[in-house]
């Protein structure tokens, strides 16, 4: 993967600069850095392979994601992931009856105990125990190896889970095959992972739908307007902000990776000035928007009212800047938590004030934006108070006159996340520019509510694709190939239960889910007619974000990306302008394209994922970071 060397290499550039202008700084170093080396190989090491989530949320959908924000060839982890990392480890080691059970055992009690934990282990579901081993398990009588294999009795896992055991334990099971993982371990852990980052997106999602299901009951006017003023402030501005902040999960990993801790925050600052720097141009497209959209709209009402919405979004902007840049300095340090908590305490109050200001203060449409932007202001504050109060400040140093300077390398970075970026946000915006076109402004209003939707359903499985991505990237970098084909087994199921739970939702309520955005009939009817089709791509909307996790997981990205953007851009769009204005089936013509670009992403990737070889996976990682 030539472009994340490249990326490595401006980085570390871009470090040894800042370290060179800053070497009276002590370095710090990780209490437990230490115990990471041992008589282990380091390919051996979930420590060494442990990549953290890497993910950018690019509104609705998400086409392709190119490159891994963290590279592999770098784990900088937290304190708080390297306990995480060792305790899986550990786990896996007593599962695999590498280490004794965590709870001591004594007497008849404990014999009986063991027997029953024997029964109910992992391992016992894996495989049934030969008769020797079952010989070996009633032999009493102490041995050589006794004292090794059993620690001291009166201790969790026999006393032997210091880091230097368990690096020594782990290298000897996976050198000799013995580490392994079973479907019930996978499932759990997807789970635990996977939830907190639905939660996450669910409630980040909530903050521009919030708008819509508010002012879709004004009318459908007001209904189109919004979504098109939220398109295009997520091609003009959010995209922008998000696609440029992606060069901080390269360069805070890292800063925080080079000892000194500060110039994580230097970098933020550097991020943020220049997202501030960006403003400008962006807030003058949407001081503009009404005159812009009224040449591109056939509707200059809803053109009007949607330039509108974006002039009240300028307030909004830098608060939105500051607080994408912001999440990633947080995650470089393993905090992901904070944006999470933050989004629960902005994402009720944004709807709060949706209601408030629309039809308690009577303020109309333009009562959404001004939630919209005030949420925006207050997500960045929280932040900070976070911060200040609570974690992260650790990699605060104050503010640097150093941070004007050096910008370079993070331009270099930020510029092809940027493409990345809006490349994933034009595949299915583009849809609701179309739906303009289309006669009369019910088809705008029901593409208003049919973008929401499924939206909010393609929140669930691409949360749980990073969460398998990770895992899958991880087992790859320990060399465990098992493994990792067996944590992408159980995400594809996730994945089905995941389609058939969406397309069950949205074939039963197809009547009753547009009440709750527009009471206007003829749109209720479009959309209703409607659902079925996105219903019926749901399974293979959810594959797709699945084989792109476990594209990513594989180190294989860019496959992903190149299927993902031919199947849109080649295959979909072409489908939809050419049943949607040449056969003259309106938004049901728009929305076939994308649903037969879907079937092309899951199968073709499915396909490729199927074939591959994990073992070779494995080879492949190795080579990338330089162990083999």
């Amino acid at each position: 993967m030539e472009h994340l060397s490249a990326s490595e290499e401006i980085a570390e550039e871009a470090i040894r600069i800042d370290v060179e202008e800053d070497s009276s700084e002590p370095v710090s170093s990780d209490d437990d850095a230490s115990s990471v080396g041992s008589s282990a190989p380091r390919q051996y090491s979930m420590m060494n392979s442990y990549r953290r989530p890497s993910y950018v949320n690019p509104g609705s959908r998400s086409t392709a994601i190119f490159s891994s924000s963290v590279p592999t060839e770098h784990n900088y982890l937290s304190k708080r992931e390297r306990a995480a990392v060792r305790e899986e480890e550990r786990s896996l080691l007593r599962d695999n009856d590498l280490l004794p059970p965590k709870h001591p055992r004594r007497g008849s009690e404990g014999a009986d105990a063991a027997g029953a934990a024997k029964r109910l282990s992992l391992s016992a579901l894996r495989k049934v125990r030969s008769s020797s081993d079952e010989e070996a398990a009633t032999n009493t009588e102490p041995s050589e190896r006794t004292a090794l294999l059993e620690g001291n009795p009166d201790l969790p896992y026999g006393g032997l889970d210091s880091p230097k055991t368990i690096n020594k334990r782990w290298g000897e099971g996976v050198r000799d095959g013995k580490i392994h993982t079973t479907w019930q371990r996978e499932a759990k852990h997807l789970t635990k992972t996977s939830a907190p980052l639905i939660l996450t997106f669910l409630l980040q999602y909530s903050l521009p739908v919030a708008s819509i299901f508010t002012v879709g009951h004004i009318g459908k006017v007001e209904l189109g307007a919004v979504s098109l003023a939220s398109m295009t402030a997520a091609i003009t501005g959010y995209a922008v902000y998000q696609g440029l902040a992606t060069s901080l999960d390269t360069l805070c990993a890292q800063a925080y990776g080079s000892g000194r801790p500060h110039l994580v925050g230097l970098q933020l600052q550097r991020t943020v000035y220049f997202l501030w720097l960006i403003t400008i141009p962006i807030s003058l497209v949407w001081a503009f928007g009404p005159q812009l959209l009224s040449a591109i709209v056939p509707d200059q009402e809803t053109a009007k009212l949607a330039g509108l919405y974006l002039r009240i979004l300028i307030a909004g902007a830098p608060g939105y800047a500051a607080f994408e840049a912001g999440k990633r300095y947080l995650q470089a340090q393993g905090l992901f938590s904070a944006t999470m908590y933050i989004l629960l305490i902005c994402a009720p109050l944004n709807a709060l004030m949706n209601y408030l200001f629309v039809w308690r203060l009577q303020w109309g449409f333009i009562g959404a934006p001004i939630a919209v932007s005030i949420t925006e202001n207050i997500l960045p504050l929280l932040l900070f108070l976070y911060v200040r109060f609570i974690d992260g400040h650790q990699c605060w140093g104050g503010f640097d006159r150093k941070a004007l300077s050096n910008w370079t390398p993070m331009m270099q970075l930020a510029l092809p996340g940027l493409v990345m970026v809006l490349a994933e946000f034009l595949a299915f915006e583009i849809l609701t520019l179309s739906s303009s076109w289309l006669p009369g402004r019910t088809p705008l209003a029901a593409q208003s509510i049919l973008g929401s939707i499924t939206g909010i359903t393609f929140q669930i499985p691409f949360p749980i694709s990073v969460a398998a991505s990770t895992r899958i990237a991880t087992y790859i970098g320990a060399t465990l190939a098992q493994p990792a084909k067996t944590a992408a087994k159980v995400a594809m199921v996730f994945a089905v239960f995941v389609g058939f739970f969406n397309f069950a939702l949205l074939a039963l309520l197809r009547d009753s889910i547009p009440r709750l955005f527009t009471q206007d009939e003829d749109v209720i009817r479009m959309v209703s007619d409607l659902l079925p089709l996105c219903a019926a791509f749901q399974l293979f909307d959810a594959l797709a974000a699945n084989c792109n996790g476990i594209l990513r997981g594989l180190g294989r990205q860019e496959v992903g990306g190149y299927v993902g953007l031919f199947a849109y851009y080649a295959v979909g769009l072409p489908i939809s302008f050419g049943t949607g204005f040449g056969a003259g089936w309106g938004l049901y013509g728009l929305w076939s394209g994308p649903a037969i670009a879907l079937v092309f992403v899951a199968g073709i990737e499915g396909w490729f994922i199927w074939r591959t070889s994990w073992e070779r996976a494995v080879r492949e990682a190795e080579r990338r970071n330089g162990m083999g």
